[in-house]
C-alpha cells in the first residue's frame, strides 16, 4: 500500500504596484512567524519600483522571506495550474489595474493567472486594493470579482486597536487579512477583546 502524500499548505502572496506594499511584507513576515504554510510570492515589475519607492527594503530581503519566488511572467508555474494544491492567494497591494484584469478574467501574468485559477477553484482570494477615489469603473471590477468569490479587502486601519506607530497599523491590517483567510495571526486585536469600561 502506498504511503499518503502529504500536501504542504501554501499560500501565494503577490505584489503590484500599487501602494502600500508595505502590507504584503508584513503579510509574509506574519507567515513566517506563524509556521506552517509554504509561501509562494510573486512581484510585478511596478511592486519592484513601489518598493525602492517607499521602502529602504531590499527586493531580495524581500524575496527570502517566501520559501519560493515565481516570475512575473511566467505563465507556466506551477501556481498557475488548478492541479498545484494552494490554501489561497493575497493580493497585496492590488492595484486597480490587477483588479481589472482579474474581473476580465485575462492571465497575461502570473499574478492575474493564479488569482483566475484560485477564482475556478473555489480557493479563497483576498484582494488589498488600493486605490483612492473611485470611479464607476473600479467600483463595478470589485462588484464583478466578488460576484466571482473574491473578497476585496481595502488596507484600512483599525483605530480601536489604539495604534501607536504606522507600523503597528500595518500589523493589525496584515494580521485582519489572514484572519479573513482562516489563519490565526498572533498580535490581532479584536473589537471585544480590550473590554468595556
Amino acid at each position: 500500500m502506498a504511503a499518503a502524500l502529504i500536501v504542504p499548505r501554501r499560500i501565494i502572496v503577490a505584489m503590484t504596484g500599487a501602494t502600500g506594499i508595505i502590507h504584503g511584507i508584513e503579510i509574509l513576515r506574519l507567515l513566517r512567524e506563524i509556521g506552517g504554510f509554504e509561501t509562494h510570492l510573486i512581484l510585478s515589475p511596478a511592486a519592484i519600483r513601489t518598493l525602492r519607492e517607499e521602502t529602504d527594503i531590499p527586493v531580495e530581503e524581500v524575496a527570502a522571506l517566501a520559501d519560493v519566488r515565481h516570475r512575473f511572467k511566467d505563465i507556466g508555474a506551477s501556481i498557475a495550474s488548478g492541479s498545484y494544491r494552494t490554501e489561497g492567494m493575497i493580493v497585496a497591494p492590488c492595484s486597480a489595474h490587477t483588479l481589472s484584469m482579474i474581473a476580465a478574467s485575462l492571465g497575461d501574468n502570473l499574478i492575474a493567472r493564479a488569482a483566475d485559477v484560485c477564482l475556478k477553484e473555489r480557493r479563497p482570494l483576498l484582494l488589498m486594493l488600493r486605490e483612492t477615489p473611485l470611479h464607476l469603473g473600479h467600483i463595478e471590477n470589485m462588484a464583478d470579482v466578488t460576484r466571482y468569490g473574491a473578497i476585496v479587502m481595502p488596507p484600512l486601519a483599525s483605530f480601536y486597536a489604539r495604534p501607536a506607530t504606522i507600523a503597528d497599523m500595518v500589523r493589525q491590517t496584515a494580521a485582519r487579512a489572514l484572519d479573513v483567510m482562516g489563519i490565526e495571526a498572533p498580535d490581532l486585536h479584536r473589537w471585544t477583546e480590550r473590554g468595556q469600561d
